[in-house]
């Protein structure tokens, strides 16, 4: 059985960076290869012990087998929020395909791949028909595959409730589009947990587990949460889905990546919490932690931080 390294796509984001400290916690070592378009992305894991930084494009065929070479498993993070129809099926369908078939090249049969709550082939946003498809992918590639459905995960350095702090530190009010949509949080830790048993254990495959959290809320009450822990609550306004629309067209067509988009609201016409139907964290031995035990400690560190650092926070969306 092949004992290489893990390699790990998008480690160098928020669940990688989480998913490599447990397993650094864990074992000593993360024993982790991870591939990042510029390697100063890769700062905050690169002193980790056991984890290799190689600067790779993972959408290009040669530089995705040079990093597959003699991995003994992948677990794919990649993925956006935002972007076109072609944006999405690249990175969201295109990525597992070409995966699938690296695997094959080399050897490698075991996969984990971290997906989302509410795809399916026929949901209302780009973001979730292709999630769907990259999905049905993997599955279909005949590799040893796991799958995990996350809802909305928070964490210390998170771009959800952080986001949500730094808007009210700089705004009177909140006009929120969606207010009313449910979510069912889960922390980072758990999502990172979940991953690496799902690698140790054999009876995960062909399974698909969904990660939240033990609460459910609307999106109008964890803003705000977000804004109360951050000592900042301000009112919050919840917007008609057509005036929503137009306050997220405008979003789009600001440079950088939009605070919301019209497709972001599609999503959300899907409940963001776990369907019951199943397994979730505690059939791989995992409680899930409460938002309220969490996300106090980190947000309230932005009672101290000023107009300045909170729009640097929201500018780097």
């Amino acid at each position: 059985m092949n004992q290489g390294p893990v390699l790990v796509l998008g480690g160098t984001g928020f669940v990688g960076r989480s998913l490599l400290d447990v397993l650094a916690d864990r074992d000593g070592v993360a024993d982790a290869r991870v591939p990042t378009r510029r390697l100063a992305h890769g700062r905050a894991i690169q002193w980790l012990p056991g984890v290799e930084l190689v600067q790779a494009n993972v959408h290009d065929d040669a530089a995705l087998n040079r990093v597959m070479s003699g991995v003994r498993a992948v677990v794919n993070l990649v993925a956006i929020l935002h972007g076109s129809e072609a944006d999405f099926q690249r990175v969201h369908v295109e990525l597992p395909r070409r995966l699938a078939a690296a695997c094959a090249r080399h050897g490698v049969r075991r996969v984990v791949h971290v997906s989302a709550l509410g795809v399916a082939p026929d949901a209302p946003s780009r973001y979730l028909r292709s999630k769907a498809a990259g999905e049905a992918v993997l599955k279909e590639s005949g590799l040893d595959v796991t799958v995990l459905r996350p809802s909305v995960i928070f964490g210390a350095e998170d771009r959800f409730l952080n986001l949500f702090a730094s808007l009210q530190a700089l705004m009177p009010l909140m006009m929120l589009a969606g207010a009313d949509a449910p979510m069912q949080p889960v922390w980072v830790r758990d999502v990172a947990s979940a991953i690496a048993r799902a690698l140790d254990d054999r009876a995960t495959i062909g399974r698909t587990y969904e990660c939240a959290g033990p609460r459910r809320y609307t999106l109008r009450e964890l803003v705000r949460l977000a804004g109360r822990w951050s000592g900042h609550e301000r009112p919050v306004i919840a917007l008609p889905d057509a005036i929503g629309r137009i306050q997220a067209a405008a979003f789009e067509l600001l440079p950088g990546e939009p605070l919301i988009s019209r497709d972001n609201l599609d999503s959300l016409k899907v409940p963001n919490v776990a369907s019951g139907s199943l397994p979730g964290l505690d059939a791989l031995g995992i409680t899930p932690a409460a938002l309220e035990a969490v996300a106090p400690a980190y947000l309230a560190e932005q009672r101290g931080r000023g107009r300045l650092n909170a729009w640097r926070a929201v500018a780097r969306r």
